[in-house]
């Protein structure tokens, strides 16, 4: 019986995600975003998963990336939020919980 060998094999890239800025300009419910990009264009975004684990929340005003695919550039994903000047960057304290 034959061998068969992956040595010819091309190996298969993963789809390219586009990475763009913008600011928030609108929260929808459900956890999405109306976003306006850099290049004028809006688009609806969700936050991504470790944003959303670590409570990352995102206003108005927000300059964000969002990662979109190629196929549907009408949605994309909030990866990164901007810090902010003069903002708060440490953790928040809780009150006691009962």
């Amino acid at each position: 019986m034959g061998t068969s060998t992956n040595e010819d094999a091309v190996p298969v890239a993963k789809e390219e995600l586009l990475t763009i800025e913008g600011v928030v300009d609108e929260i929808l419910p459900d956890g999405r975003f109306g976003v306006m990009l850099d290049n004028q264009y809006r688009i609806i975004a969700y936050t991504a998963g470790k944003m959303r684990r670590y409570r990352i929340r995102s206003i108005v005003g927000d300059r964000v990336h969002v990662e979109m695919t190629p196929y549907d550039l009408s949605k994309g994903r909030i990866v990164y939020r901007e810090k902010i000047a003069g903002s708060p960057s440490g953790p928040r304290r809780r009150g006691i919980r009962r």
